[in-house]
């Protein structure tokens, strides 16, 4: 039986260093100006790469992980900035399914619909969204939360008692840092947990090459006036140890 390969992504290169760093046997690879890195976590097969910002990027670095490496399966990792009234800096999510909001070919199709697919959201892997929700509850437990991460970098976050959830998430190119987004996105898609850049153009891709996906995000901010501030700073200090340590507990 052929050994599965597993693609890692993320956006920049803050998401997935940390899980760079830690390859065994890691070999690169450059394409198209990206650099793939593989190795082994574990006894798992996997190939690193961060796409770059947006859904163009993603879908990019996505198509190279599926055509040069032959990946079995694509896990995208990194931040977004939370939607729903509920989520909080700290928090993860795991996509039960994602749309791209800023789709829109009205009135020839539905707006959200993917013209020619016929389709509105991109349903992930069940089976490994639920593995990786059990790990994740382990790492947010505040007691080895605070083992990983420094104590004044949660308390500037006011990360106290994460949560993870399991629900849909919105992607689209552009980065939400007023109200006006916000509201406007929250009016017209209430479901809507959390929004990032990259993440259902993935699962589009990993959809149309019929494997699957899973997408895990860290809420870096709250998708308002001050998302830049923070999620630069928690990019920086926060979301790279989530990122490692949710990837490195899962293949261990």
């Amino acid at each position: 039986m052929e050994e599965q390969i597993i693609g890692i992504m993320g956006a920049i290169p803050q998401e997935v260093d940390g899980i760079i760093a830690i390859l065994q046997d890691k070999t690169a690879t450059t394409i198209g100006n990206r650099t793939y890195y593989q190795g082994f976590l574990g006894k798992q097969q996997v190939v690193v790469v961060y796409s770059r910002i947006g859904k163009v990027a993603a879908s990019a670095t996505a198509s190279a992980l599926l055509l040069h490496f032959h990946v079995s399966e694509i896990i995208f990792i990194g931040v977004a900035g939370g939607i729903a009234p509920h989520i909080q800096v700290g928090d993860v999510i795991i996509a039960k399914d994602l749309i791209q909001y800023d789709m829109d070919v009205s009135p020839l199709r539905p707006k959200y619909e993917i013209p020619l697919l016929n389709k509105t959201y991109f349903e992930t892997s069940i089976p490994r969204s639920n593995q990786v929700k059990q790990h994740i509850e382990n790492f947010l437990d505040p007691a080895v939360l605070r083992t990983k991460i420094a104590a004044d970098e949660l308390k500037k976050f006011a990360i106290d008692q994460p949560k993870v959830y399991i629900g849909t998430i919105g992607s689209g190119d552009q980065f939400f840092s007023t109200d006006l987004q916000k509201e406007s996105l929250q009016q017209a898609l209430p479901h809507v947990l959390c929004v990032e850049m990259e993440g259902a153009a993935v699962a589009q891709i990993c959809y149309e090459y019929g494997i699957p996906c899973t997408v895990i995000r860290t809420i870096s901010d709250k998708a308002n006036q001050e998302a830049s501030f923070s999620f630069e700073s928690f990019v920086e200090k926060v979301s790279q140890v989530y990122g490692q340590e949710i990837i490195e507990t899962l293949f261990q």
